[in-house]
């Protein structure tokens, strides 16, 4: 017996539930648009469910008993710039959770997403080259945990490969600023980055602390480091937004212009 037309039926009912989501404006908060990335996730999920289609997202990852759910999308229009996310429901970094094995699971699924960056440039950029970052409760856009991962600024990498290997295990300041903003920077050793949860690390920033005024970066060490690993770099404001350490025209993937002769 043919399994095209179930195979048709289950797809063309997975649209019109798509199409049901989409059309409905969220109620979670007075701004619809804080709410965009959250829609476009839950489109999501009911596509992997009813149709074992992940579109619009690139990836989802349905979770289980030893993990949470996540999926991975494409900013519009930047071809580069990935979001990860959790499938439940997650204000930000702020929330008290991410604290625990929830906040390690998908530090563990951002830094695995690094690699869909790196694959969309060809290989162009190393994955060692790809950043990962999380807003300010007021310097984000949405409303919903996003983990940011695209390419770093050139300056940020001088600056990581002229200072990078000074970063001890303990919070101390970064040397000089990163696109403007004046970080607070730790170690994390290779052998423990799958164990490291930074969303636990954060909450031991020296100073004040405010979680809905903090937002925090990691960066993979330098080839020429002797100690690899992951520097963990963070700070506070008001409209806090690591994510500024990062070029979402990355620059690095594009060839350089030879240097005149003569």
């Amino acid at each position: 017996m043919s399994t095209e037309g179930p195979r048709r039926r289950r797809i063309a009912l997975s649209a019109g539930l798509i199409g049901l989501v989409l059309a409905f404006p969220a109620a979670a908060g007075p701004d619809p648009t804080r709410d965009v990335l959250w829609m476009a996730l839950k489109t999501c999920v009911l596509a992997k469910k009813v149709a074992n289609r992940t579109f619009p997202c690139l990836s989802v990852d349905l979770g289980g008993e030893d993990r949470p759910g996540t999926a991975v999308l494409r900013a519009p229009g930047e071809p580069t710039h990935l979001v990860l996310m959790p499938t439940d429901t997650v204000s930000g970094l702020e929330s008290a959770r991410l604290r625990g094995a929830s906040g390690l699971a998908y530090w563990r699924a951002a830094l695995a997403a690094r690699r869909l960056v790196s694959d969309s440039l060809g290989d162009r950029v190393p994955v060692a080259d790809i950043g990962l970052a999380v807003n300010s409760a007021w310097g984000r856009s949405q409303d919903q945990l996003h983990i940011h991962l695209d390419c770093l600024r050139p300056k940020v990498l001088e600056a990581l490969g002229a200072h990078g290997r000074d970063v001890r295990k303990a919070w101390a300041p970064f040397p000089v600023p990163l696109a403007g903003d004046r970080f607070q920077a730790m170690r994390v050793r290779a052998a423990e980055v799958e164990t490291f949860n930074p969303f636990a690390a954060i909450a031991s920033l020296p100073g004040r602390r405010d979680l809905t005024r903090t937002s925090f970066a990691a960066v993979a060490t330098r080839p020429d480091d002797p100690e690899p690993g992951v520097i963990l770099l963070a700070y506070r404001a008001r409209r806090a937004s690591a994510e500024d350490i990062m070029d979402h025209t990355c620059a690095i993937a594009q060839p350089r212009s030879p240097r005149p002769t003569g």
